[in-house]
């Protein structure tokens, strides 16, 4: 239990940061382009980018406290016995997913773009260091959707 509220945290203080870069990062973009009629040239890259992390953080995050968007219409029908076992099996869904396309998928992303040594054209950022995020939120995703599970079902015992 104490090391998810670590986790949460964590995340909710690495989220308000980056929230915070993008919202001065954008402010900068508009001066720039309509006060000083000079546009910075690498705001829109890292605005961009931060919005990757801000968008694939948020959603590990949100998947950590089951506020995630989600059809339930099956769940309210169902009865509370079933509805734990069903509850255990979107889990895992999510789970796998995360493992096979944030996990796998992210990290040969990662690995490649590292390899081949791309980088974004205004910051001149190795773009293996942007998609670290995949496997980052994959991972917390995964911890999440056990962590979840254990709890819907140490509730009905």
């Amino acid at each position: 239990m104490k090391l998810r509220q670590t986790i949460d945290r964590v995340l909710e203080h690495t989220l308000v940061v980056l929230m915070g870069v993008l919202v001065i990062d954008v402010l900068w973009q508009v001066f720039s382009r309509y006060v000083m009629t000079s546009p910075s040239s690498f705001t829109d890259e890292l605005a961009g980018f931060l919005l990757i992390w801000v968008g694939l953080l948020g959603a590990a995050y949100v998947a950590g406290k089951n506020e995630h968007l989600a059809i339930d219409l099956l769940l309210q029908k169902v009865s509370p016995a079933r509805k734990v076992k069903l509850q255990v099996i979107i889990n895992a869904i999510v789970g796998i997913f995360a493992l096979l396309v944030m996990c796998i998928g992210g990290t040969w992303l990662v690995y490649t773009r590292f390899y081949l040594k791309v980088q974004s054209a205004a910051l001149e950022l190795p773009l293996g260091y942007v998609y670290l995020v995949l496997p980052l939120s994959g991972f917390l995703i995964i911890y999440y959707s056990v962590d979840n599970s254990l709890k819907v079902k140490s509730l009905t015992k």
